[in-house]
């Protein structure tokens, strides 16, 4: 089997004196899922991740942000770095800042002093870029994440497309990566083609790459058959150089088995040629995380 590089991880353990994983409190709703229950173990670390995808042909792991409602965002990273001491993963991390701070760079350059930092996810992002008009303290953010290489993992729904198609011409230098296919929140066809047409446009943007992942989180009853035409859409606007995959694990874990997750990634790329097949599953993820092979 060609090697797949799983780009969307969450990893935590609720006993860490110091990290807060507000969304898996006991009592905490997700604000799309709703029920998450069937996830709130106490841990999930490396190890738990291996046992689920040792025979899925996964070679590497890159964590992001999860440890929301934590003081300080770099102690996660931290904690990640420790944990790939001990445990081999994960890969990369991509960390959590407040891009709109003026603390943001001071911030950045703590979380670069673990080799695995690559990157940044901010969910303040998406209702930022929506206003049209970034803050001059997130516009310096950028620049600092394009000239350290850093990725901007960018949560952004079709309507805001546009918008951070904008943000992705002003900063060309900047990584960008579409979590999620964009996270579509419906699966009629009016909703598909509107998401069909935004994908289209903001593809056109040569810095933009699109993470194929996440993509039965809200529809719950998805067959192999009714995600086809988002991730064939995706792979046929970013071409394979431009797409990498994730399971977002464990969270789509509601819905589904690791190793199903992975087998109707490799389906979906299998009319693409042996390198374009490679480049989707595994090389375009350790060129743009800087993983080493």
């Amino acid at each position: 089997m060609i090697p797949i590089v799983d780009t969307h991880v969450h990893f935590w353990d609720k006993k860490h004196p110091e990290l807060r994983w507000d969304w898996l409190a006991p009592d905490a709703v997700h604000p799309i899922l709703g029920d998450i229950d069937g996830i709130k173990s106490e841990v999930f670390d490396a190890r738990h991740m291996w046992a689920e995808a040792r025979f899925a042909g996964v070679t590497h792991f890159v964590h992001v942000q999860a440890a929301i409602g934590s003081p300080d965002p770099v102690t996660e990273t931290v904690w990640l770095t420790e944990m790939a001491a001990r445990h081999g993963i994960p890969h990369a991390i991509v960390g959590h800042a407040d891009l709109g701070s003026d603390d943001a760079e001071r911030q950045l350059a703590r979380h670069r002093e673990s080799p695995l930092f690559r990157g940044v996810r901010d969910f303040a992002a998406e209702p930022t870029i929506a206003s049209g008009e970034l803050p001059p303290a997130y516009e310096r953010s950028l620049r600092y994440l394009a000239a350290h290489d850093l990725v901007f993992d960018l949560d952004c729904e079709y309507p805001v497309m546009a918008e951070a198609g904008a943000v992705a011409a002003r900063h060309p230098d900047l990584r960008i990566v579409l979590e999620h296919i964009g996270y579509p929140r419906r699966r009629d066809d009016e909703y598909f083609q509107a998401w069909r047409a935004a994908i289209a446009d903001l593809a056109k943007h040569p810095n933009v790459t699109c993470k194929i992942s996440g993509l039965g989180m809200t529809d719950p009853l998805f067959t192999r058959e009714s995600l086809r035409p988002w991730a064939e859409h995706c792979l046929e606007s970013f071409g394979p150089q431009r797409c990498v995959i994730g399971s977002n694990w464990p969270v789509d874990r509601l819905f589904s088995s690791y190793d199903a997750i992975m087998a109707g990634y490799r389906d979906y790329v299998s009319a693409l040629s042996p390198d374009e097949q490679h480049a989707v599953l595994s090389g375009n993820a350790l060129r743009i995380f800087g993983i080493a092979s």
